[in-house]
């Protein structure tokens, strides 16, 4: 960790708070919703897939806006200062469409930092630790998502049940972020270019090879795989998990996620990239049976663990594969069109759990996940299969 520089372990302090602060929401959100607003399940699913993909399509022009300027951390500052400025909206909202306005606008911000703050920390990162770095941001970001929780629980406890009183609380952590990020670090220098060149023109994404554009492939179908974690809280709750206690859920996923960040992305800078995701959607496939098949809330934190392991050994390895084989001048839009796919996955992935949930129930939800991870792991076995035969 001695070789990781400074910024990143600002960047990772900063997504920590952040997310403490949106954490202490969503882990509450998918009951308030359903217990207190009266939604359904597929209500849950809408929500949750159309914010997080509208997040995840903003990335492709927030990151493409960041090669075009050369700058980064202008538009990272942004993107967080939305997130901070969403939290007041949970508090106060009456109905499911006012929940989702508050959501979007947090997961556009979400959308404006991601692409932008990713390829900063590949400017920052020298190539020798990158995954590394990945790892340790992700790391400090899900130390946010079981602190947010825990405190969640506390609040709940010693507030009875107050949901909006416990939403009013996220506000600090998300303007401690802000102010973090904007005095605490600093952006490398960059080569200017003579005149600025828009870099999702098609002369540009031409320099995208077929390595990167495989990486973009197989995020898309992984994210299929892995649908929203309102459904892990909703299966909890189901199984007899007490509603003060259903951040539970995620403070299980995360400790577990944070825990095995650092090291497994710290592994993919000596071993197969290929190989470890492979062994990531096996480990979810296992998750997804078990939480079909859960018939208590204690058999759920099996599966929410294995879970947080899959995140764990994955999503520093996704990114630290898109900054592998994007040119460093391009990094922006790359991170940007690979969220642009996986974000259209997501919008896919939560829909369609929330409607078998509705319609077959919440087994089928998580045997849809494990048929998408069977599918990944195939066109993953038939590309090695194909690169040893020309080889």
């Amino acid at each position: 960790m001695r070789n990781i520089p400074s910024g990143i372990w600002v960047l990772g302090f900063v997504s920590m708070l952040m997310d403490i602060s949106s954490e202490i929401i969503h882990s509450l959100l998918p009951v308030f919703l359903v217990s207190v607003l009266g939604a359904s399940a597929l209500t849950v699913g809408l929500i949750e897939g159309i914010a997080e993909s509208a997040a995840l399509i903003v990335k492709v022009f927030s990151g493409a806006l960041s090669d075009y300027l050369g700058r980064r951390k202008m538009l990272v500052v942004i993107g967080y200062g939305l997130g901070a400025l969403s939290k007041p909206l949970f508090a106060i909202a009456t109905s499911s469409g006012m929940v989702f306005a508050a959501r979007f606008v947090d997961r556009i911000g979400k959308g404006i930092r991601g692409a932008p703050r990713d390829a900063l920390i590949a400017d920052i990162a020298p190539p020798g630790v990158r995954g590394a770095a990945y790892g340790l941001r992700q790391s400090l970001d899900t130390v946010g998502a079981f602190t947010g929780p825990l405190l969640a629980v506390g609040l709940m406890l010693l507030w009875d049940n107050d949901f909006r009183a416990v939403f009013w609380v996220a506000i600090i952590p998300g303007v401690l972020a802000v102010a973090l990020l904007f005095f605490g670090v600093q952006e490398p220098a960059r080569q200017p270019r003579e005149k600025p060149v828009n870099p999702i023109h098609w002369r540009e994404l031409k320099r995208l090879g077929g390595a990167y554009w495989w990486v973009v492939a197989i995020g898309a179908i992984f994210t299929l795989a892995r649908f929203s974690e309102a459904f892990l809280v909703l299966r909890a709750q189901q199984g007899g998990l007490p509603i003060a206690w259903v951040p539970f859920v995620l403070v299980a996923m995360n400790l577990v996620y944070a825990a095995s960040a650092y090291p497994f992305g710290k592994l993919s800078d000596s071993m197969s990239r290929t190989r470890l995701l492979m062994l990531g959607l096996i480990v979810l496939i296992i998750a997804d049976f078990v939480l079909a098949y859960a018939q208590s809330w204690g058999v759920v934190f099996i599966g929410v663990a294995l879970w947080g392991l899959h995140l764990g050994m994955t999503q520093g390895l996704l990114a630290a594969m898109v900054a592998d084989t994007a040119p460093a001048d391009l990094r922006g839009s790359a991170f940007g069109f690979f969220n642009l796919l996986s974000g259209l996955s997501m919008l896919v992935a939560s829909v369609l759990a929330g409607l078998l949930w509705d319609q077959l129930g919440p087994a089928f939800t998580f045997y849809a996940g494990a048929f998408f991870c069977v599918l990944a792991l195939a066109v993953m076995a038939f590309k090695r299969r194909k690169v040893r035969m020309s080889g």
